[in-house]
């Protein structure tokens, strides 16, 4: 079973960058998709951006596109999100997560971590 760790998150300004990183051990991934979902208070998870793990594709939420990117490291096992220009709206916790085969549900969430912008 593939266990996902996430880390980078923290306290930072408006305007400033992070770096977060997600591991998955257990054994090599060969799933679908892995993704990064945010989740504010009072508000729903929502799906920031995911990246096809063969393939390399990625999706981008509207809210986020142009200051966030997603990458992988295969040979790592590894899942990065590179955020820019954050925004206090960016506040939330933030999921890694994967969906193991095409079509069905996001089934292997990491514990998550907090990111915290500032204004």
């Amino acid at each position: 079973q593939v266990q996902l760790v996430e880390s980078g998150g923290g306290l930072v300004q408006a305007g400033d960058s992070l770096r977060l990183s997600c591991a998955a051990s257990g054994r090599t991934f060969s799933g679908y998709r892995m993704g990064w979902f945010r989740q504010a208070p009072g508000k729903e998870r929502e799906l920031v951006s995911s990246v096809i793990w063969s393939a390399g594709a990625t999706y981008y939420a509207d809210s986020v596109k142009g200051r966030f990117t997603i990458s992988r490291d295969r040979d790592k096992n590894t899942l990065y999100l590179q955020m820019n220009s954050l925004k206090p709206e960016d506040t939330a916790v933030y999921y890694c997560a994967a969906q193991m085969r095409y079509g069905r549900e996001w089934n292997i969430w990491g514990q998550g971590t907090q990111v915290t912008v500032s204004s």
